[in-house]
């Protein structure tokens, strides 16, 4: 059979790759350990010379392996981890690759949480620079010799931003830096990070994945691009696996095992079925996204809009190349930025919650909410107006959205 499709494959993944007596999706494994008949068997999983086998659920279950396998072929990697949260995943990525003295590059326009994680590094004795990766040029002058590692998010929340992802997956290519990238707004659906060689793109299943505000997940996925023989903060306990493994085993014994941020199966499975999904829910989010955008721009109530589908974002062109579609996130400012309150107040379908990626329409204001804790001059830097408002477009008619905005933005006169 010729390749299958995006949809197809994940449908029926479950079901080709075999599942307990001929069940069409993997079982929900709730056992916390798990026996051997034979003793050498278990050594043998401690050690990792015995592949596949299980010991304990906080690195792993059947059921978080099967959803490792279908992240692993969504993004067309060699290998995933899966943990707790989003978060989990990103500061497992982190705290187990970097070390005290190295430096890290990153985006200056990332998710709120990430930025605050940044000060925990720094305490750690990690130095971290972010800049505008809009451009390459700043991301190759902050390089440094101690440079271990650049972070970008594909599309940053709330601005928009788009980094100049291939001309950074160059320069780290380039002089051997491991390049992590976080999906979570594009997707699989619609990007693979691997195409602009990135070493490990993180997912926070939560979001798009998942899709429906029901789970709480997190994914490390290795492209199998990046040579991890040549990494200096690989542990001696680790070099005895395949180079290609290195990484990604470090980061499962350190992040998992350690630090115990593991991903439970009933969490698993319902990320597991929500992404069979992907694609569709993604399209139509996607569409009513740009419906949206290109209403607000046209509405006299509206100062800027903020979405990678208009062709007056910064990256229209950087969107258009490298994207199958703008995905789900737009922002927004009023003209008359005293009346946000009364605005959104009105919305009747638009959910007032945090949360990215659901099935909903979710809609917060950026600056006193999950920017707050950021302060008012990162918040400048970053592009975040005291009037701005985040908006997740869900799967809704979109005629129904446009008549919702249409009634709550005349309150903004």
């Amino acid at each position: 059979m010729s390749k299958q499709g995006f949809t197809t494959d994940i449908v029926h993944g479950d079901r080709i790759t075999g599942s307990e007596h001929g069940g069409v999706h993997q079982p929900i494994h709730t056992s916390v350990q798990y026996g051997f008949e034979r003793v050498e068997d278990l050594i043998g999983v401690f050690q990792g010379t015995k592949k596949g086998g299980f010991n304990y659920a906080r690195q792993g279950t059947p059921t978080t392996a099967a959803l490792e396998r279908k992240i692993t072929r969504l993004e067309e990697g060699a290998g995933t981890i899966c943990f707790s949260t989003g978060m989990a995943a990103i500061t497992a990525t982190f705290l187990t690759l970097l070390r005290a003295g190295d430096h890290l590059v990153s985006s200056r326009y990332v998710f709120g949480n990430t930025n605050s994680l940044f000060g925990t590094l720094r305490t750690l004795g990690v130095e971290v620079t972010t800049v505008d990766a809009c451009d390459v040029e700043n991301v190759k002058n902050a390089i440094r010799p101690n440079t271990r590692m650049v972070f970008v998010e594909t599309i940053a929340n709330p601005g928009t931003q788009i980094p100049d992802l291939q001309g950074i997956g160059d320069v780290c290519r380039e002089r051997g830096i491991a390049y992590v990238v976080d999906n979570t707004i594009t997707s699989p659906a619609l990007f693979k990070p691997k195409a602009v060689g990135a070493s490990l793109v993180i997912n926070s299943l939560t979001k798009t994945i998942a899709g429906h505000g029901a789970a709480l997940g997190g994914a490390v996925t290795d492209t199998g691009l990046f040579d991890w023989s040549a990494y200096p903060n690989i542990a001696d306990d680790y070099r005895r696996s395949a180079a290609k493994e290195q990484g990604l085993l470090q980061i499962r014994k350190k992040g998992l095992r350690d630090m115990g941020a593991a991903l439970s199966s009933e969490q698993a499975h319902t990320i597991a079925m929500g992404a069979e999904t992907l694609a569709l829910r993604v399209k139509q989010s996607s569409d009513n996204a740009l419906a949206l955008a290109q209403f607000l721009e046209g509405h006299a109530a509206i100062g800027k809009v903020f979405y990678p589908g208009l062709k007056s974002h910064p990256q229209y062109e950087v969107a258009q190349a490298l994207f199958k579609g703008a995905s789900w996130l737009l922002s927004f400012e009023l003209l008359n930025a005293e009346r946000m309150i009364e605005v959104v107040n009105a919305l009747k379908l638009p959910i007032k919650a945090t949360g990215l990626g659901d099935t909903r329409t979710l809609i917060i204001p950026v600056a006193p909410t999950i920017f707050f804790e950021a302060g008012a001059e990162t918040r400048k830097a970053m592009g975040i107006s005291d009037g701005m408002l985040r908006l997740s477009a869900g799967i809704e008619d979109i005629d129904d959205l446009i008549e919702d905005f249409s009634q709550a933005l005349k309150l903004a006169a």
